[in-house]
């Protein structure tokens, strides 16, 4: 596992944890960060991708909506949701090339989600660098600006963290 993998990991704990506790204030993420993370460069790193998530989630969010079709981002598993915003956030806002934050995010999906996770967090990645990326390359507003939503869908119920995802089209 190279070093900033292991800064991705610990950030997508971090992201995880404020998932499932919604209505709790976001936790100082330092204590559990330098427990583990024993390097300063890999602190501030997995630091910044979680202030930048917990920032720009609601973009984040709409952008992901945009490139799913019949699967919410509600709707997704928690693991999941959080690997693709933690992506999508490299990828767009820390200008990460593409192909280090979509391999990662497919690394840390088959380490902590499903059988079927590496393969739907490639086809939204994919997806979203295509489309949600390429604009922002060209232009100099942010990523939340630069996708239109779609139309507004039916609230779907949230899912069990154990649900297949066999449902789900990339």
């Amino acid at each position: 596992m190279s070093r900033r993998s292991r800064s991705r990991e610990v950030a997508l704990q971090i992201l995880f944890q404020d998932d499932l506790n919604p209505a709790d204030p976001p936790n100082d993420a330092l204590p559990f960060l330098r427990q583990r993370l024993n390097q300063e460069d890999l602190l501030t790193f997995s630091a910044e991708l979680i202030s930048g998530v917990r920032q720009h989630r609601a973009a984040l969010d709409n952008i992901l909506a945009n490139f799913t079709e019949h699967w919410s981002v509600s709707r997704m598993a928690t693991t999941d949701r959080n690997i693709l915003r933690l992506a999508a956030f490299e990828m767009l806002f820390l200008k990460t090339p593409h192909r280090i934050a979509m391999d990662e995010a497919i690394e840390l999906s088959k380490r902590f989600g499903t059988s079927q996770s590496s393969q739907f967090i490639n086809g939204i990645l994919d997806r979203v660098w295509r489309e949600a990326g390429d604009a922002s390359q060209n232009e100099s507003a942010s990523p939340a600006t630069e996708v239109e939503p779609e139309g507004q869908k039916p609230s779907d119920p949230p899912a069990e963290e154990s649900q297949t995802h066999s449902n789900r089209s990339s």
